[in-house]
């Protein structure tokens, strides 16, 4: 791998200390005593090399990325071009009187958000999916203080998304978990044994992480509240339901919705991300602030909120998030519905298509994604779903999700998204047929997989354990 991942010496590169600056300011203990032996380069030799390592990353616009519970669905260029505009490329600190077309695009996102939403206020603060979890989850604990109910729980199924239960954590409440029922949905029975006056709240994904929706979700509400407790809402899965129903109708009273999974904005390679939270009437007062708000003249950052939990983030949110964001909802419109149909349909179709070759726990319809089952491969010829997933890297797909949810041993969780056609589905059909039959016929060679990617099988458990992160001439 050295001829692709390093360049050896051998040109004259650029030399940066021509001009040597005073640096007497710094410690010597972090100066070095030798040379550090990085390759010599031209600028032309560097550009190539990253430009070759950057064609080695897989992307979605390079192949199917079906990775359950993220919605990877495709990005609009148009979308990076409109968040690129120069109008839009303001200081954070410019006063409201200097940025009233970005204030503008804000408040317009807010109101397109609660009308899909149906909730009655928002914030665009959270920066990603757990950090709005922890402000949604710190507005029902400021709630409850206020009040004076000093409620301590919050209710967690085992089918919730997977930073559910570190988010409630951190907001300083202890967590009880829930099991499924046979139907891989929350056990209402279960509920009402841990349900009492300490439980604030629960936080419920619906469609849940099995891609299947919460068939009890208003029994759960009318519950939750007659015991005078609050419902959260984790949007990673809202594509599923745009147009069709909405969080306020299921009886939540809070929602984050992933502006960077839903609403098209890449959120690969950790960012960047937007984890809005919108909350009902009552816990308006509770935002973090500011908001952004419109008097009628002029739109302003409005931080007159009584009991607001206080800032979440520096400055306001991920701007060009919002833009890409607020044009992909201008772009569809009312046609959003028809993005989570399609999504729904293509999943539907991919369940329908495998569940002959793998292991289907819940044979069900199901919503925008679904999960099956490596164990028949595991028991039958001592191959694991990452045996499989590996094996995936050979054609021109990202592998799924494997091993969550947890509540599902050797899981594979598919989600397609509305972005591909039946063409690019019936290649992933065929690919995953031609493993489950290479796991019968020819194990070896599923695992040894990967065979043609830059990097071949690796020893994953020393590479986690003692990671190479430090150049070394001649390595």
């Amino acid at each position: 791998m050295k001829t692709i991942f390093e360049k050896s010496n051998g040109s004259n590169g650029i030399n940066l200390a021509d001009n040597v600056e005073d640096i007497d300011f710094i410690s010597k203990e972090f100066f070095r005593d030798s040379e550090i032996g990085l390759p010599q380069v031209s600028e032309l030799e560097a550009m190539r090399h990253y430009k070759e390592l950057s064609d080695l990353n897989f992307c979605i616009e390079k192949g199917f990325y079906p990775l359950g519970s993220c919605t990877m669905k495709y990005n609009p260029k148009v979308n990076e071009f409109l968040a690129s505009l120069e109008g839009f490329n303001i200081h954070p600190n410019v006063g409201d009187d200097k940025a009233q077309g970005a204030l503008k695009l804000m408040y317009n996102l807010q109101s397109a958000l609660l009308k899909i939403t149906g909730m009655d206020a928002l914030t665009l603060a959270p920066s990603a999916g757990a950090h709005g979890e922890m402000t949604g989850m710190m507005i029902i604990k400021k709630y409850f203080d206020t009040i004076g109910e000093n409620r301590k729980t919050v209710i967690i199924p085992d089918s919730a998304h997977g930073t559910n239960p570190a988010s409630a954590k951190m907001a300083g409440f202890d967590v009880v978990s829930i099991k499924s029922n046979d139907k891989g949905q929350v056990d209402i029975e279960a509920l009402k044994e841990v349900l009492n006056g300490d439980v604030a709240a629960i936080m419920m994904t619906n469609p849940n992480t099995l891609g299947l929706f919460e068939e009890g979700v208003e029994e759960i509400s009318n519950l939750m509240h007659k015991n005078g407790s609050l419902l959260y809402y984790d949007g990673a899965n809202f594509n599923a339901i745009m147009g069709y129903t909405n969080p306020k109708l299921m009886g939540f009273d809070v929602v984050h919705l992933n502006l960077h999974k839903t609403f098209s904005t890449p959120h690969g390679g950790g960012g960047p991300g937007a984890g809005v939270v919108a909350v009902t009437e009552r816990l308006k007062d509770y935002l973090p602030t500011p908001l952004v708000d419109f008097n009628g003249k002029e739109y302003f950052r409005n931080y007159d909120l009584k009991h607001t939990i206080g800032s979440v983030k520096d400055f306001y949110g991920n701007f060009s998030v919002f833009v890409k964001a607020y044009a992909y909802i201008l772009m569809l419109g009312k046609n959003l519905k028809n993005a989570s149909e399609n999504a729904v349909l293509n999943a539907n179709y991919l369940k329908e298509k495998l569940k002959t070759y793998y292991d289907l726990p819940y044979d069900v319809p199901c919503m925008h994604e679904f999960v099956l089952s490596g164990e028949k491969q595991k028991h039958e010829n001592g191959i694991s779903t990452l045996n499989i997933a590996k094996a995936m890297m050979d054609s021109n797909t990202h592998p799924p999700t494997v091993y969550f949810p947890l509540i599902v041993h050797e899981a594979i969780m598919i989600e397609p998204t509305e972005s591909e056609n039946k063409e690019v589905l019936d290649d992933f059909v065929n690919t995953m047929i031609k493993i489950a039959d290479e796991c019968k016929n020819n194990p070896e060679y599923i695992l040894s997989s990967p065979h043609t990617t830059p990097v071949r099988k690796i020893d994953e458990v020393t590479a986690a354990r003692h990671p190479d992160l430090k150049f070394t001439e001649g390595n």
